[in-house]
């Protein structure tokens, strides 16, 4: 368990097999016919590039053994071929980039056996600005000597997830009702009151008739581009502590001690929590509605900026190509409130039985 963490390995090598380019102490690649595809990497790739860092419990470690390179190198692939911040870049130009910034990958294998890995990987968000990491779960699997890496969202990964020994059954149960869409989030951009509202119950990220104040409407998960998906919250008579939305599966996104938690719920909606402190560590684990996740914090485990306590909380779902994303909030429902968009980002507001609350508002989590 990530609880046991011993091994953190920063890796400096810069890997080869045509997606990134050989440093002059690395192996060198076998014969290749083509550029492999993101997330398939042959078990003699070396090592990933210098920006990514590694996290690896020495039981994971000691299963894959050699193979861990590859391993890497597939899962570094493919968060490339995700990551908004490096589409239109090569690997290592993107890789150099993030570095540039003070950024890096990072992939966390938490559990391996056998020819199965799982874990999470992210890309810290620029400590410049108030915005989240990207990061997914990731699972993998080693077929006829390649790694073939599926991140959360990927089709890959949803395949993994049905045949993978290290997914346990709620889990599954989970991850498969979420990847294959069976909750309502048709629209790109529902509008105010349309059937896309439905999120199947969902709660704000606290106890139900206990309040917060809003201290940012509908923005951005990255705080800069992309669906409007995040509120901020602080404050309140719930003494801080952020819970979860509804029962599901959690993941500490950042390992034990982060303030970064994913809950997949059952349905097709998953939510995330950041800036937590004074965290419970979950690890795939089954939880409970309103399970206490932490405290409102300003953690920055996977980079970005906080200038006081709160949590940042995001809703997701997946598109029709199976692709991960932040979704938009408004015309949806969270907590017994229509949330709507406001003129910019940071100013929707939310109403509710004919009063409407904006930023600076404190608001009532309600079950119905």
């Amino acid at each position: 368990m990530l609880s046991t963490l011993s091994v953190r390995t920063t890796v400096a090598a810069i890997a080869v097999t045509g997606l990134l380019v050989a440093a002059p102490q690395a192996t060198a690649a076998p014969p290749n016919s083509g550029v492999p595809t993101a997330g398939a990497v042959a078990d003699t790739a070396p090592a990933p590039a210098a920006g990514v860092t590694v996290k690896m419990s020495p039981a994971a470690a000691d299963d894959l053994g050699t193979a861990r390179k590859a391993l890497l190198d597939a899962v570094v692939a493919d968060v490339l071929a995700r990551s908004d911040d490096a589409k239109g870049l090569s690997a290592k130009a993107a890789v150099t980039n993030l570095a540039d910034q003070g950024r890096k990958v990072v992939v966390d294998v938490r559990t391996a056996s056998a020819d199965w890995a799982r874990g999470v990987a992210y890309v810290e968000a620029p400590r410049t600005r108030h915005g989240d990491p990207e990061g997914w779960l990731f699972i993998a699997h080693r077929k006829d000597g390649q790694w073939n890496a599926g991140l959360e969202g990927d089709r890959g990964f949803a395949d993994h997830v049905a045949t993978s020994p290290l997914v346990g059954k709620a889990e599954r149960r989970d991850m498969t009702a979420y990847a294959q869409r069976k909750a309502t989030p048709e629209q790109a951009k529902p509008s105010v009151g349309a059937a896309a509202a439905n999120t199947n119950g969902l709660l704000l990220p606290w106890m139900p008739d206990y309040y917060m104040t809003l201290t940012g409407g509908a923005h951005s998960h990255t705080g800069s581009t992309g669906y409007w998906s995040s509120l901020d919250f602080a404050g309140g008579n719930a003494s801080g502590r952020v819970r979860s939305s509804r029962e599901g599966t959690a993941t500490s996104m950042c390992g034990a001690g982060g303030g970064w938690t994913r809950v997949i719920h059952p349905g097709g909606f998953s939510t995330d929590y950041y800036h937590m402190f004074n965290t419970t560590y979950y690890n795939g684990t089954s939880i409970g509605r309103s399970a206490l996740l932490g405290t409102i914090g300003t953690d920055t485990c996977a980079g970005g900026a906080a200038t006081g306590a709160h949590v940042h909380w995001s809703l997701r779902t997946y598109d029709a190509n199976y692709n991960g994303q932040y979704t938009w909030l408004n015309g949806r429902t969270i907590g017994g409130w229509l949330w709507s968009n406001g003129s910019g980002q940071y100013s929707g507001c939310a109403t509710r039985l004919g009063v409407t609350a904006c930023p600076g508002t404190a608001i009532y989590n309600r079950a119905g």
